[in-house]
């Protein structure tokens, strides 16, 4: 695709104020993996891709300068965050049954596109579930793939994978601003500009200072609170509440108790007589 659009938000847009953007799948880049801050266009690139793939399947005009598209099987999308109240869903789940229904009915000659999962766990296991659903997307279904992502920790996959490559939405940096261009370039980044967003969206100032200070302290030593971890609680040295209570004669009674078989005459009469019991 050469200079594609998406042709609702450009609608929405002020005229000539949409940027266009180059995406090439090839052999020897079929996952294409996209970093970058928020609101710098990521999701927009991966709906506009989508977009024109089944405008140009369906015979009709493609928003693009010029545009040569092969035939999909099938397109596969897993984009936005939502939950499921009525069945009992949280978001990561239906983010993880929908990734599941992608890995087993993709084919070769599907295009996949992919927006941040894994962000509803922990980082540790979300960058996990990610990497290794980018592994399995290149080894063993060999689609086309655009796979945007928070992680940066993914932009080491191209030196696993060989037909993996990085990309990235531009931003420039002017003082204490950010200046979002909207325009995908090849490499990767190593910052999400995630404060400087919360700034704009109009956190208070001194929320955005101190989150700017846990940010360094972070970086820095990978803890907010200061000095070394306390020590581990010893797993060999007894709970003296919780024992004295297990080993109280009646905790022991109560345990030894058949419920099921005790009429409710007998429940009460064995419960008083417990209290008799527990009273010093």
């Amino acid at each position: 695709l050469r200079q594609s659009r998406h042709p609702v938000i450009e609608r929405l847009m002020p005229r000539e104020s949409f940027i266009p953007n180059d995406v090439t799948f090839a052999p020897a880049e079929r996952v294409l993996l996209v970093t970058g801050p928020n609101m710098a266009g990521k999701s927009t690139i991966l709906r506009q891709i989508g977009l024109c793939v089944i405008l140009a399947q369906m015979g009709s005009f493609v928003p693009a300068e010029a545009a040569e598209i092969g035939v999909v099987d099938r397109l596969f999308t897993r984009v936005g965050a939502s939950d499921n109240l009525a069945r009992g869903q949280s978001t990561f789940m239906v983010e993880m049954a929908e990734t599941s229904a992608i890995l087993h009915n993709a084919t070769a000659r599907s295009l996949v596109l992919l927006d941040e999962i894994g962000r509803g766990t922990s980082t540790y296991d979300g960058v996990a579930i990610a990497w290794a659903v980018s592994e399995h997307l290149h080894d063993t279904i060999g689609c086309r793939t655009m796979f945007a992502t928070h992680y940066h920790e993914l932009m080491q996959l191209p030196e696993e994978l060989a037909h993996a490559r990085n990309l990235n939405v531009a931003v420039r940096e002017t003082g204490n601003q950010v200046i979002f261009l909207h325009h995908l370039e090849a490499g990767g980044t190593d910052r999400s500009y995630g404060i400087h967003v919360a700034q704009l969206a109009g956190l208070p100032a001194q929320v955005v200072s101190r989150a700017r200070e846990v940010l360094k302290r972070l970086e820095r030593e990978h803890r907010v609170v200061a000095g070394t971890p306390g020590p581990e609680p010893d797993p060999s040295q007894l709970a003296l509440f919780r024992d004295a209570a297990r080993l109280h004669p009646v905790v022991t009674e109560l345990k030894e108790l058949d419920l099921d078989r005790m009429t409710p005459i007998e429940a009460l009469n064995t419960l008083a007589a417990l209290k008799r019991k527990s009273i010093p």
